[in-house]
């Protein structure tokens, strides 16, 4: 993923930034608990797509970033 790309990238629902996992192949925004799909480079910036993180997946985020 593009760093350049990441750093002006921001939730469509509430306009936080994203953290990039990039294992999961994932942007999620903590604070709306919802995680955007990257397909072939290409981050999936749709709402209705989003994955809804769990609590304890939330949970883990935010006490990781500390």
């Amino acid at each position: 993923m593009d760093k350049k790309l990441l750093e002006i990238l921001a939730c469509p629902a509430c306009k936080s930034s994203l953290k990039y996992l990039k294992q999961e192949q994932e942007l999620v925004c903590i604070p709306c608990r919802l995680a955007y799909e990257i397909k072939d480079d290409i981050p999936i910036m749709l709402i209705n797509e989003a994955r809804q993180l769990t609590a304890d997946e939330a949970e883990a985020l935010r006490t990781h970033n500390g």
